[in-house]
């Protein structure tokens, strides 16, 4: 039995096939033979047995097709970089969404392999690597190499050595860790979304920023780097300005496809009047409903994963907390369990109130767990996904709910802000971003940037390939002027407010940031430390030293937490700062009383 399905997996009796080599493993599945009876196939030498190293890297056959040739816009864009190229280093490609900046890149990279040279393509997000890889695949196939923390380890290794071999990839696609593997000839760096804080490693250390890491390698190399975006970071659009990057600004959408039509709607004034349908005004469930009778399709954008952002006793308005975190917990219907997302811990959800006994405990706020549950009691026959943190642990999780959606078998994509970076769908009709003040009332002095480019960009998923598309901006602050920025897609009004209000207030980009941070156990020794700290700082950096404050969390996995914050200007030597903060951590761990702190740095923070 054994020996008969060996010669049948093996093509030994079919004409025209070549002979295979069969693994152990396959025949023992196949054919359900024994030890026994494979060992004695092979003391008659029947069998021959011997070891063959099986890599795990997709080494298929990929049918590679000609480049899409660019339209009159991307032409001069191309051109206009290529022109850049020859003075900058730099080059930002400011091109709005839609207006085919993937094309570009792709006609960059075939110029750069033809020197026979290496390209890194840089992207913020796993999610889009899945969608992107099918597109780059298409044209340079199994030159073409992806790297990024959902592959095993063990797949990464081979990447890496890979890379040291002979026969190296030419591309290298993934996330932020790519800029660490071995390059032997780089070319070309291009660094999409490039205003993505995902860029940016916080936690551990060391803190990076890939944006900023890669034009350093690409220095190394006497290579090239090309930062992609709809909606700059306000840094990179001032150093574009002032001359130090080039600038290409690409202001058509490809096919002179409209910009979406961005509808704002006072959800506050629809609340008191109680004519709110959940988190939905009755203009967003009115679109929905038409563009399902299109069969059309709709993405939801809420920034805030999980069912309800906390749960609250209706009697006497206790809320849940983390027990190592100074944080409220999340409830996840799913699993039914309170998760706190900052330490990962969880706990059972109580059946009663521990303060005073009442067993009415109401769910307060919206997440995207609770936008799906709602979603559906609105539209039952609807086909509705998630993506967030939660529904994509795995790489092919991605991919699936990716691939559901660009097939259509998926007619509402509900997300966090996963859904607004870069990805590419034909038929979404309507986009509705459910609660824009999220964003806005954040407490750091790039809230308003942040909020313009999350809105933005998830703003340029709806109406990209037949007709304008439409977005619904529900907002309890209707009269700000980012909402009116967004709505007119208003960017350079944007930076200029951004860079009046940075220059009074020394932010960057006329400063440079350093906060530092420190964690002990005990809140009376950490406060006596912070405040000793701050004295030394002051003493001879003077007022250029905030603090120290309690951060927006001010309790982390049991660690309490204070930050300060020093603007050094741009003319001032960091090596010098460097060297008298490291003086005076020093001198403060000296102290008996401090010896257990930690104290860390994060310069240039996001």
């Amino acid at each position: 039995m054994m020996l008969m399905k060996y010669v049948e997996l093996s093509s030994w009796v079919t004409k025209g096939y070549a002979l295979k080599e069969v693994t152990k493993k396959e025949l023992f599945e196949k054919s359900g033979g024994s030890a026994a009876v494979f060992n004695g196939l092979v003391e008659k030498k029947i069998f021959e047995v011997y070891y063959q190293e099986i890599g795990r890297l997709d080494k298929g056959i990929w049918d590679t097709g000609d480049i899409n040739p660019l339209n009159i816009a991307q032409q001069q864009a191309y051109s206009n970089i290529l022109q850049c190229f020859r003075e900058k280093n730099v080059c930002l490609l400011h091109g709005v969404t839609s207006s085919g900046k993937t094309e570009i890149y792709i006609h960059l990279i075939q110029e750069v392999l033809k020197t026979g040279k290496q390209v890194l393509y840089l992207l913020p997000e796993i999610a889009l690597t899945t969608q992107i890889t099918q597109r780059l695949k298409r044209v340079f196939g199994h030159r073409l190499g992806i790297y990024h923390s959902k592959f095993p380890d063990a797949e990464r290794v081979e990447i890496w050595q890979k890379q040291l071999g002979e026969e190296s990839y030419d591309v290298i696609l993934g996330v932020r860790s790519s800029i660490f593997l071995p390059f032997r000839n780089l070319g070309l760096v291009i660094i999409d979304e490039e205003h993505e804080n995902t860029y940016k490693q916080q936690d551990p250390a060391p803190r990076y920023h890939a944006r900023s890491s890669a034009i350093m390698l690409a220095s190394m190399f006497k290579a090239k780097v090309l930062l992609g975006t709809a909606t700059p970071s306000v840094e990179t659009y001032f150093n574009a300005t002032s001359g130090k990057y080039g600038l290409v600004e690409l202001k058509e959408r490809y096919k002179d496809i409209r910009l979406p039509h961005i509808e704002r709607v006072d959800i506050k004034e629809l609340a008191h009047q109680k004519r709110m349908q959940g988190p939905f005004s009755p203009a967003l469930v009115k679109q929905i409903k038409e563009a399902l009778e299109r069969k059309e399709q709709v993405i939801l954008f809420q920034n805030r994963r999980g069912f309800a952002p906390m749960i609250e006793c209706h009697t006497c308005g206790w809320v849940p907390k983390c027990k190592n975190c100074d944080v409220s917990l999340t409830y996840h219907k799913g699993l039914n369990q309170l998760t706190c997302h900052y330490c990962g811990y969880t706990y059972q959800v109580p059946r009663s109130c521990p303060a005073c006994g009442g067993v009415e405990l109401m769910h307060r706020g919206f997440g995207t767990e609770r936008i799906e549950d709602d979603i559906k009691l609105i539209f039952p026959e609807a086909k509705v996904a998630r993506m967030d943190l939660d529904t994509t642990r795995t790489r092919t999780a991605y991919e699936k709910i990716i691939a559901d959606f660009e097939q259509g078998k998926t007619d509402i994509l509900i997300g966090t802000q996963m859904v607004s970076k870069g990805l590419d769908f034909d038929h979404v009709s309507v986009v509705g971003i459910l609660n824009a003040d999220t964003m806005l009332n954040y407490p750091d002095f790039r809230s308003y940037e942040r909020a313009f480019q999350l809105m933005a960009q998830v703003a340029g998923r709806a109406g990209r390939k037949n007709k304008q598309g439409l977005v619904i901006l529900q907002t309890k602050s209707p009269d700000l002027p980012v909402i009116h920025q967004v709505m007119y897609n208003d960017y350079e009004q944007l930076y200029y407010d951004q860079l009046a209000e940075r220059q009074m207030f020394k932010y960057p980009p006329y400063y440079r940031l350093i906060y530092v941070y420190l964690k002990h156990r005990k809140e009376d020794v950490l406060d006596l430390a912070a405040d000793t700290m701050a004295a030394q700082l002051r003493s001879g950096l003077g007022d250029r030293v905030l603090g120290p404050d309690k951060p927006p969390v001010a309790r982390i996995q049991t660690l309490f937490i204070k930050k300060m914050i020093v603007k050094v200007e741009q003319t001032a030597s960091m090596a010098k700062v460097r060297d008298y903060l490291l003086a005076v951590q020093r001198a403060i761990l000296e102290d008996e009383r401090f010896r257990s702190l930690l104290v860390y740095y994060d310069v240039d923070p996001q």
